[in-house]
């Protein structure tokens, strides 16, 4: 089959690519892009190691072809931390609450959580919980990942209050 030209911007870079119609998203992020956040787990959608941003919404990239990305804004782990490597809120939180063991769910998790982070109203561990219990980990038992989420929200929460 011929490959397909598209148009994506993926972590804020526009970019246009050759892609065969029957490539996954994570396929063409990892082997074309080599960004290797993106992590290949169940390739059915079900333990959201491949977990990416698409114009706002998360999506498992196992399961969404690359050609649906055409004219699309993809973000993934690589594009959170700032131009001088310094690591989002998120990801520190991470680091710092020891959200992570091996690291194979990480980028995952961290994806899946940006919906939540400027969510201003409080959430509780059990609905925080909800928002990730689409992605599998098999080292940290969630206790760690949670308080991550949690502190993550409570700087971000004092950050937009000293800004007011």
């Amino acid at each position: 089959m011929a490959k397909q030209l598209i148009t994506v911007t993926i972590n804020n870079k526009l970019t246009e690519l050759y892609v065969d119609p029957r490539e996954s998203l994570a396929d063409m992020l990892r082997n074309d892009l080599k960004l290797t956040s993106v992590k290949h787990g169940c390739d059915v959608g079900e333990c959201g190691a491949c977990t990416v941003v698409i114009d706002g919404e998360n999506f498992d990239s196992c399961i969404y072809l690359a050609i649906w990305a055409d004219g699309k804004s993809i973000t993934t782990v690589e594009g959170l931390a700032s131009l001088e490597g310094e690591l989002a809120d998120i990801q520190q939180a991470f680091v710092d609450d020891g959200a992570i063991q091996c690291g194979f769910c990480t980028p995952g998790f961290i994806m899946s959580t940006l919906p939540l982070l400027n969510v201003e109203e409080d959430l509780s561990r059990e609905e925080i919980k909800k928002q990730v219990s689409g992605n599998f980990c098999r080292c940290t038992g969630y206790t760690n990942i949670i308080n991550a989420i949690e502190h993550t929200r409570e700087k971000i929460k004092n950050d937009r209050d000293s800004d007011k």
